[in-house]
């Protein structure tokens, strides 16, 4: 084989192996929902900002509420720190 098939192989490579070394996207809940119309509760909650919702909705017989899962979401329990040594 020339060179220049064993360089496009190596490449080919390259590409595969980096394209499996990625994950899924992280899913992450955004403060503010569009709601109502077509969506269900608790919405489109892919919002950063009330000014994004508002722009995104506008036009669209939709208003713009906070996440649930974002607003209402509880806080994780205290964390104990371990001591290495006992008193």
């Amino acid at each position: 084989m020339s060179k220049s098939r064993y360089a496009v192989l190596a490449s080919g490579a390259l590409v595969l192996a980096a394209l499996a070394g990625t994950g899924p996207a992280a899913a992450h809940d955004y403060p503010w929902c569009a709601q109502g119309g077509e969506y269900d509760y608790p919405g489109e909650c892919a919002y950063q900002t009330y000014q994004q919702c508002l722009a995104s909705v506008s036009g669209r017989l939709l208003y713009c509420g906070p996440n649930p899962r974002v607003a209402y979401r509880q806080a994780p329990p205290p964390r104990h720190k371990r001591r290495l040594y006992p008193d």
